[in-house]
């Protein structure tokens, strides 16, 4: 299934493209010749990108910035696209964060802006545009989850849970968009060398390691491609794979205990 066909008046709105796989997404989608809108808070990099495509793929490539854990953000954001005539046909939620440590030693006011982040303006986005995607009958949305979604994480477990809703949201809105001509897909990715390591306090080492990390290009091909073929969920690399699947298998009471031990996450 091909994404939407490019109209001038058409955009993929890719929210975290300042840095990462947000940056890779956006650049996977203006080599197919597609407009992209980005956001994310920090302007000065998202301008730079706009530049970058522009020059190199001739794509029209618009900047908005945004918190998106800010209702009212998200409101004057959606208010700027429209007015500036843009319709979002393809939606990729990418922007997320993440955090390293015991919950109770967490700044419990950054772990509630996490869920603002990384679930609200997800359903938020999806609510403001998706209703006119299946009007039209046409378009995509890529919504970014983690192999952290497939199972409870000590020390990680707001992000965790909120990848879980993401990765569920996500498969339940791909059932619900049959035959309307609009897709929905979660791309899960795993340890990616990008700065959301560093943001999270998560161990370089972790996010190095050969054979089990990945780029972060790596990831948004596997991402627009499984978009372009309306598949409900990808999972980029075979570790990853085994590491989703045996901790959807594995029981609770052997895998809590054994990451706990193990996994080198906010000790």
């Amino acid at each position: 299934m091909a994404l939407p066909p490019q109209s001038e008046s058409s955009t993929c709105l890719v929210t975290g493209a300042s840095s990462g796989i947000g940056v890779a997404i956006a650049r996977e989608l203006a080599k197919r010749g597609r407009g992209v809108t980005l956001t994310a808070r920090r302007k000065e990099r998202l301008t730079e990108l706009a530049s970058e495509l522009s020059e190199r793929h001739g794509v029209r490539a618009e900047v908005v910035a945004c918190d998106l854990s800010s209702a009212a953000a998200r409101r004057r954001m959606m208010k700027t696209i429209a007015d500036r005539g843009l319709d979002v046909e393809v939606l990729v939620n990418n922007a997320g964060y993440g955090s390293a440590g015991r919950f109770q030693e967490l700044d419990g006011e950054a772990e509630v802006g996490m869920v603002r982040t990384n679930v609200e303006a997800v359903v938020d986005l999806c609510a403001a545009y998706v209703p006119a995607m299946v009007e039209r009958r046409r378009g995509a949305i890529l919504n970014v989850a983690s192999v952290a979604a497939y199972q409870p994480i000590p020390r990680q477990s707001t992000y965790a849970a909120t990848k879980a809703f993401v990765l569920s949201f996500t498969e339940g809105l791909h059932a619900d968009l049959r035959h309307t001509g609009v897709t929905a897909t979660a791309l899960c990715p795993g340890p990616t060398r990008t700065e959301f390591g560093e943001t999270a306090g998560i161990p370089e080492e972790l996010m190095q390691i050969p054979g089990l990390s990945y780029t972060a290009e790596q990831m948004a091909v596997a991402g627009v491609q499984a978009m372009e073929r309306g598949k409900r969920a990808v999972i980029p690399g075979a570790t990853n794979v085994a590491s989703a699947v045996g901790g959807r298998l594995m029981p609770r009471a052997v895998l809590l205990p054994l990451l706990d031990r193990f996994y080198p996450v906010g000790k």
